[in-house]
């Protein structure tokens, strides 16, 4: 893309130069000038109407650049930015770049593939002028930002940005799944299996380690066979818990409601009950979990929350940026991390 510097280099002027004759402003004579529009034009050159709208006012514009709608988190997410943004007078722009989608989980190391398709959207955002963007992940992850994000004021929602100068909002992982497992141990299970998703995955580190940290105060040793690793899906479930109930395991804590929902396929397989054979807790709430039978306790992902808190986070960015004292939560750099909300069914039985 050539940029103000580019002109200014051909015609062998400044780049204030460059600048003062595109917007109409400064003293410049007709000769310099018409050579310079000439190599705008000659070049392609498209003002950064983001730059420019910074510099001269507000758009009252944001931008969300969602990863997959089709994410079962993402549409909620996606709510409560809007709703934030409509109470605070902010049009939406909302880019899917349908990563999922076009590649499946296979994408994530795929460099190439990647900015294939996310740098046109963010050369898109610079030249909509927007304020300020969203950027929202399919699910938690580290992700690398700079230079991909625009040096425009960005959040990022579901996510970890690996820049320090960039706030979140994500789930409270650990205290959330230290949650369940207490509950768990509070129905006299002291055997309790953990079924996660990937081994390197954020979530599952995070609730291995909320599991963990719960056994440990309540003096209950961490078995390492009782973590069994799996790939988010029902077919995971089911081996987690064959694997487990070989093992005499009475509660196991599978960290999605899909996984879960796999649990309940084997033990109904070989006419088991849950809660009964084995006590089962999840986690999402997804729609699955209330029409699972017995209905199956898990944690509530406040996805909604997420959202409204990411797009607050960012007006309050744009409003430091243009020179207004922002709330003292939200200033350059913080870190919201949600509690989700416990939500006991009939799945966890005591012992």
């Amino acid at each position: 893309m050539v940029t103000l510097k580019d002109i200014a280099a051909i015609c062998n002027v400044s780049v204030a130069t460059v600048s003062n004759v595109i917007n109409g402003k400064g003293k410049t004579s007709d000769r310099t000038a018409k050579m310079i529009m000439r190599v705008v034009e000659e070049k392609g050159y498209r003002p950064n109407a983001m730059a420019r709208g910074l510099r001269m006012r507000r758009t009252n514009m944001i931008a969300v650049i969602a990863e997959d709608l089709a994410q079962f988190s993402t549409p909620p997410i996606v709510s409560g930015i809007m709703r934030c943004c409509e109470e605070n007078g902010y049009s939406v722009i909302l880019h899917n770049l349908r990563l999922y989608d076009r590649w499946s989980d296979t994408w994530y190391n795929q460099e190439k593939e990647y900015h294939s398709i996310l740098d046109p959207v963010l050369q898109d955002v610079q030249y909509a002028g927007v304020d300020g963007v969203i950027y929202l992940a399919g699910h938690a992850r580290n992700i690398r930002v700079e230079p991909e994000i625009p040096p425009i004021p960005c959040v990022m929602a579901y996510a970890y940005p690996t820049s320090e100068y960039v706030p979140y909002v994500v789930i409270d992982e650990e205290n959330s799944a230290r949650e369940m497992t207490e509950y768990i141990i509070s129905k006299g299970h002291r055997k309790i299996g953990f079924i996660g998703g990937r081994y390197d995955n954020v979530h599952t580190k995070s609730r291995l380690e909320g599991y963990q940290r719960a056994l440990f105060e309540a003096g209950i040793p961490c078995d390492p066979n009782l973590i069994y690793y799996g790939n988010w899906d029902r077919e995971s479930g089911y081996e987690g818990a064959k694997k487990f109930m070989e093992m005499g395991v009475t509660a196991c804590f599978a960290i999605s409601d899909r996984m879960a929902g796999g649990v309940y396929d084997y033990l109904i397989e070989k006419g088991l009950k849950v809660g009964v054979d084995m006590s089962v807790a999840g986690f999402d709430d997804q729609i699955i979990a209330s029409y699972l039978n017995p209905s199956l306790t898990t944690m509530e992902i406040p996805l909604h929350e997420i959202g409204r808190r990411s797009a607050a986070l960012l007006v309050d960015k744009i409003t430091e940026k243009d020179g207004e004292k922002a709330d003292e939560e939200h200033k350059k750099g913080a870190v919201i991390k949600m509690p989700c909300s416990f939500i006991e069914r009939n799945s966890v039985s005591e012992i």
